[in-house]
C-alpha cells in the first residue's frame, strides 16, 4: 500500500488542530476553574488546621519557611507552608501543611506541632487513595490519625510496624499508612529545624 505525502500532510494538520482544540479548551477550563479549586483547598486547608489544635479559638501567624526547615524536611516530602498557632497571645505550636507521597498519589495533610515537638494532631487536607483501603487511613476511619498524638521523633523517626518508635499501619494499606508517617515525620523535621 503506497500512502502519499498529501494524505500524511492532511491527517498530521488535522490531529494538529484538534491538539489545538482540545489545549484550549482545557486551558479555558482551567481558567474558570482555578480560583474556585484554589478557595475550596484553602477552606480545607483552615479546617484541618483547626483539627490538629486541641484548643479552639486560636489563632494561625503563617511565618516564612526557613531554609533549614526546608532541608530537614525533604526527605520526607514538599513542605507547604508553617503557621505558628497561639493561644491567648501565648504561642502553642505550629501547623504544618506538608504534602507526601501515598500509593496512587500526594497525600495533602496539616500536621499540628506543639512547643515540645510533639504530634498535636493530624488532619489530611486531600488525597488520591484507594477507596476502602487507603481511604481508611486518610479519612481515619480506623483511628491511625489520633494514634500519631503525642508521638514525636525524640526516640527517632516514626515508623510503621517495626522499629522502637512505631506506630501500627492501617492492614492493606501500608503504603497509605507510610505515606501518613512521612509527612509527620516531615512536619516534625520541619519544627525541629527552627525551633
Amino acid at each position: 500500500m503506497n500512502i502519499s505525502g498529501k494524505f500524511l500532510l492532511r491527517v498530521a494538520g488535522t490531529l494538529t488542530c484538534i491538539a489545538l482544540t482540545v489545549a484550549a479548551l482545557l486551558g479555558a477550563v482551567n481558567g474558570i476553574t482555578a480560583e474556585k479549586i484554589a478557595a475550596i483547598n484553602e477552606a480545607k486547608t483552615a479546617e484541618a488546621m483547626s483539627k490538629v489544635v486541641p484548643v479552639e479559638g486560636v489563632e494561625f501567624k503563617e511565618i516564612d519557611v526557613a531554609d533549614a526547615s526546608v532541608e530537614a524536611a525533604v526527605v520526607y516530602g514538599t513542605l507547604v507552608s508553617m503557621h505558628e498557632v497561639y493561644d491567648q497571645g501565648d504561642m502553642i505550636g505550629y501547623a504544618v501543611k506538608f504534602v507526601a507521597g501515598g500509593s496512587q498519589g500526594n497525600i495533602e495533610m496539616v500536621v499540628g506541632v506543639d512547643t515540645t515537638g510533639a504530634v498535636m494532631g493530624v488532619s489530611v487536607v486531600d488525597h488520591a487513595e484507594t477507596s476502602g483501603i487507603g481511604t481508611k487511613v486518610c479519612n481515619n476511619e480506623t483511628g491511625m490519625l489520633d494514634a500519631l498524638e503525642g508521638m514525636s521523633m525524640a526516640n527517632g523517626e516514626i515508623t510503621v510496624n517495626k522499629g522502637t518508635n512505631k506506630i501500627d499501619g492501617v492492614s492493606g494499606a501500608t503504603v497509605s499508612s507510610k505515606g501518613v508517617v512521612k509527612g509527620v515525620n516531615g512536619a516534625l523535621a520541619a519544627v525541629m529545624a527552627i525551633a
